[in-house]
């Protein structure tokens, strides 16, 4: 479609926006027009207002702040070839997550015997897949409020969002890779950007904090050692070893420990009646213990108490490391959106500051490095929204400190501890 003349578009932006200046681009620019200014009416109408006037010319508004002044660039909208929404893909990745979780869930739940042959192991296992639905039921609850909360906080903003894709993962821990979901356009405004932001992560919470309160309740309390096996004859090693018939010995990754929040040594206090993992004793200020070992994982208090976490209270224990893992400001994850929202452009900086501390944490729990990887190569990007002159609203501002408040809740520095 052919552009309308200047003198036309100046007219149609003259209506919400008092211009000092234009700027008409140019072949090598990728802007039709730039106009500094005052808007004349509120923003969020004003953009609203503009946007409508100029979809006839397959122009879509930019709403910007350019050295303190305010700015309205026209571009070309983006084609949308959005035909009738087709939910097969989604159906499918869920019934195979399904699958995926369930076995999951069997392996924490399945207390039968095993044959000694891996393939013997999958096919038993398969066989009694319906005792994992306490863990896939808790997991999915929880992955399906965060994904919905995302869902209707863009249809609610009138933002196209696709329907949630799972990502089935046929190995534990958790059976999955989680869910997401697409935005299919840019959000107006920053407004927009939060709501769609923090409302997955505070309903998958809304979620998670019951179930893992269940969860705990169902677990019983043990004694943290390390597993021992008896050398039997005709018995299959479980790994590599030197005993001797009759001889015990054990394997030197063969446990694992969860990691833990704030949120998490919370509620286990709260169900339990003591922080857990409980040492033996304390070589010095409870304080500096447990800040070290939430931070590093180590010492494993062996010999000292904990609790054996029930198929769903490990459900919910991973829908808060998933909130976690949203949570981390940075790029498209729902706590870089959050942060762009509450600081705009000077957002970007975090990814650094991130980068900095996931190298660290590296050290204790190596899957940090491919976080780092990840945040470098696609934490560059961020869904800027057309409007960045809307400002946000009281209300929005508080809610986006309470999200990352929580952040700090959930903050999981590291995730297992393998020993």
């Amino acid at each position: 479609m052919a552009l309308p003349e200047p003198e036309i578009l100046n007219h149609i932006v003259g209506r919400v926006f008092k211009f000092d200046d234009v700027t008409l681009g140019e072949p090598l620019k990728n802007y039709i027009a730039r106009y500094h200014g005052q808007l004349l009416i509120d923003s969020v109408v004003a953009y609203d207002q503009l946007a409508e006037a100029l979809r006839g010319y397959d122009i879509m508004p930019l709403f910007r702040i350019e050295d303190g002044r305010q700015t309205v660039i026209l571009v070309r909208s983006a084609v949308r070839r959005i035909g009738p929404t087709k939910i097969t893909t989604n159906v499918v990745l869920f019934l195979l997550t399904l699958v995926t979780v369930l076995l999951a869930g069997t392996m924490y739940s399945y207390q039968g015997p095993l044959p000694e042959d891996g393939w013997g192991v999958i096919m038993t296992l398969l066989l009694n897949i319906w005792v994992g639905w306490p863990f896939a039921v808790s997991l999915l609850s929880i992955l399906l409020a965060h994904e919905f909360g995302h869902y209707f906080a863009g249809r609610l903003n009138k933002v196209a969002v696709t329907l949630p894709y799972f990502i089935p993962f046929p190995l534990p821990p958790l059976g999955t890779m989680g869910a997401v979901i697409q935005l299919k356009e840019r959000p107006r405004n920053k407004r927009v950007l939060l709501d769609i932001g923090i409302t997955g992560p505070l309903a998958g919470l809304v979620v998670a904090i019951p179930v893992l309160i269940l969860g705990l309740s169902l677990s019983e309390m043990s004694v943290i050692e390390n597993t021992t096996y008896t050398r039997d004859a005709l018995t299959a090693e479980l790994c590599p070893n030197t005993a001797l018939l009759g001889e015990q010995y054990s394997c030197a990754t063969d446990d694992l420990l969860e990691g833990n929040s704030i949120l998490y040594l919370g509620l286990k206090l709260l169900v339990k009646g003591e922080l857990l993992p409980a040492p033996v004793n304390y070589e010095g200020p409870p304080v500096g213990y447990w800040l070290g070992f939430i931070l590093t994982g180590h010492p494993i208090p062996f010999g000292g108490r904990d609790v054996m976490l029930h198929p769903v209270a490990m459900a919910g224990w991973a829908g808060l490391l998933v909130t976690f893992l949203n949570l981390i400001p940075a790029g498209q994850l729902d706590g870089g959106h959050v942060l762009f929202a509450l600081f705009g452009k000077r957002a970007r900086n975090a990814r650094y500051v991130i980068m900095a501390f996931t190298i660290l944490l590296g050290f204790f729990w190596n899957g940090w490095w491919l976080w780092t990887a990840l945040i470098y190569f696609f934490g560059r990007t961020q869904a800027e929204p057309l409007d960045e002159i809307t400002a946000l609203d009281t209300r929005r501002k508080l809610l986006g400190v309470l999200v990352l408040l929580v952040f700090l809740l959930v903050l999981t520095p590291v995730p297992f501890v393998v020993f």
